[in-house]
This record gives C-alpha cells, sequence and structure tokens, in this order.
C-alpha cells in the first residue's frame, strides 16, 4: 500500500502532472529552474546556455515521465536527469571545440586554449578519472546539491557506502587537483 504524498510536496505535484493537470508541471519548473540553473552554470560559463540545459532537462523529465516511480523522490531523479543533459552537452561542447581547434592549427600551425577552457579541461579529467561510482556521488552531492540520503535512496546503496564513495572521491579530486 503506497502512502500519499504530501500536498504541495515535489512528489505530489509530479503525481498530479501524470494525472494530467500541466499547472502541475509549471509549478515544478518555477521550484527548480533557479536551483537548476545554478547547476548548468557550474559547467557553462553563458546564461543561456545554462537556462537551454534546464529547458532540456524539463523537456527529458516530461518524456521521461511515466518512467517516474510514485513512490520514491522527485529531486535525485531530477537531478540526475540534470547531469545526464549536462554531460551530454560538455561532450558535445568539448568535441565541437576539437574540431574548431584541429582546423585553426591546419591554419595558423598552432592554437591556444583560453583560461577558463583549460581549467573546466582539467577539472573535467580529474572528475573522469575517479571511478564511477565516486564520480556519480561526487556529481550529484557537490553539483546537484543533493544529500546523501537522496543519493543512496537515488542510487540503492546506503548513506553510509555513499558518503565513503563522496569522501574518497572529494581525496582523489584533491589529490589530482593539487
Amino acid at each position: 500500500m503506497a502512502i500519499a504524498p504530501e500536498p504541495g510536496s515535489d512528489e505530489a505535484l509530479m503525481t498530479s502532472y501524470l494525472a494530467g493537470d500541466t499547472d502541475a508541471f509549471r509549478r515544478l519548473f518555477a521550484r527548480y529552474r533557479g536551483p537548476l540553473h545554478r547547476l548548468m552554470r557550474r559547467a557553462v560559463s553563458d546564461h543561456h546556455d545554462a537556462e537551454e540545459l534546464v529547458q532540456q532537462t524539463f523537456l527529458q523529465l516530461h518524456r521521461a515521465r511515466d518512467d517516474f516511480r510514485t513512490d520514491s523522490s522527485l529531486r535525485p531523479w531530477l537531478y540526475t536527469i540534470a547531469l545526464n543533459v549536462r554531460h551530454q552537452y560538455v561532450r558535445t561542447t568539448i568535441r565541437h571545440r576539437r574540431k574548431v581547434r584541429a582546423l585553426s592549427r591546419e591554419r595558423s600551425g598552432s592554437a591556444t586554449l583560453p583560461p577558463d577552457l583549460l581549467l573546466h579541461r582539467v577539472v573535467h579529467r580529474a572528475l573522469a578519472a575517479l571511478p564511477v561510482a565516486q564520480r556519480t556521488v561526487v556529481e550529484l552531492h557537490w553539483f546537484g546539491g543533493l544529500s546523501f540520503v537522496e543519493i543512496a535512496e537515488r542510487l540503492g546503496a546506503t548513506p553510509v557506502a555513499v558518503r565513503l564513495r563522496a569522501h574518497r572521491g572529494y581525496r582523489r579530486l584533491r589529490e589530482s587537483l593539487g
């Protein structure tokens, strides 16, 4: 027997949205637009690009709405979608920049990287070097602002295991970033 979500909660709004209430979707968007925009700005320097990624996140939420488990929390699920959207954008952007640099090298013989791209690349490489379990926890905690309990719920792990993964991941990042 499922427990009904609290009225006005994220889960209640999502349940209403699943039942056809478009106003519930608008309320969820209004509630999470700012936090998701801040999450996107950590990886994207342009305000408009970050806003576009927030829009894409909610489009993905809409497309995957039937996959939402009404007995679970919305916030970790939404942040997982947002991180996936952001990762895809970063991968695509990096590929595009590599192509532009290659063309630039062909034309001028050399190319230099702007400092913000260089820093982004160093951090991205450090994160990519983490084991997947640690990287996922660090991204959800650091960039997503989720608590260890919320992450544990989303990943199907215990809060203690999630804290341990985060501790190890943060330690490895400190070591690799100096």
